[in-house]
């Protein structure tokens, strides 16, 4: 089995030295570069083609907001990035989110914790902590009321059971929690999970979640 290849943007060595030791312990991870800030981070991913970004945002040169947009922009790319932030309600990371991170990650989080943020979000899905995650867009989903109509309007394209599909996911739940709910195949959730995102024209299911609340199909409850 190839080992997940990861690559650590931070711009405090001993930040990177320390994710380097924890991951480097795991079975099938494997740390293969370190970038010291965001600019580095772009051009490490281009030269060491990384299956997975640690990427912190706040970097000097080039911050990690811009440096995800650019390493997930980029034509065929594959590489995907968790964003590290030391408060889960940092504004950077609902942008880091927009600009196509698929989670994002504490930096107290335990070696555990950490080495199973980067094998879901290496396997192609998307790290939504429900509490935080919702607690965070809740926070910072302030969009202008024309986006908020275009973007419903892209919504109103989609079916009755795609929508409530897409409703699920902002709540965090995985495939097979939605194929429970929903009493289907999980291989049909992932069929209307495709379809969601290619009509919406959005690349993970984080991004799914933000246009949930970002056009109000749903709402948090609790903050």
């Amino acid at each position: 089995m190839t080992a997940i290849r990861v690559l650590i943007a931070d711009d405090q060595m001993m930040v990177r030295q320390g994710l380097t030791v924890l991951l480097n312990a795991e079975t099938g991870i494997e740390v293969v570069g370190q970038a010291v800030d965001g600019a580095d981070a772009v051009e490490k991913v281009a030269e060491l083609d990384p299956d997975v970004v640690l990427m912190d945002i706040r970097m000097p040169r080039l911050g990690g907001i811009e440096a995800t947009r650019t390493v997930t922009g980029a034509e065929g790319a594959t590489v995907r990035v968790l964003v590290l932030t030391t408060f889960d309600l940092d504004e950077y990371v609902y942008e880091a989110l927009r600009a196509g991170a698929s989670g994002f990650l504490l930096k107290d989080a335990s070696a555990e914790e950490l080495a199973h943020a980067v094998r879901v979000v290496a396997e192609g899905e998307a790290l939504l902590a429900p509490n935080i995650t919702k607690r965070l867009i809740a926070e910072f989903a302030r969009v202008s009321a024309a986006p908020r109509a275009q973007l419903k309007a892209r919504t109103g394209e989609l079916t009755e059971r795609e929508t409530e599909v897409l409703a699920l996911i902002a709540q965090g739940l995985s495939n097979t929690e939605i194929a429970e709910r929903l009493v289907v195949a999980e291989q049909t959730v992932k069929s209307h999970v495709g379809r969601i995102l290619s009509k919406l024209g959005l690349r993970d299911r984080t991004q799914a979640a933000v246009h949930a609340y970002e056009t109000g199909l749903v709402r948090p409850t609790g903050y």
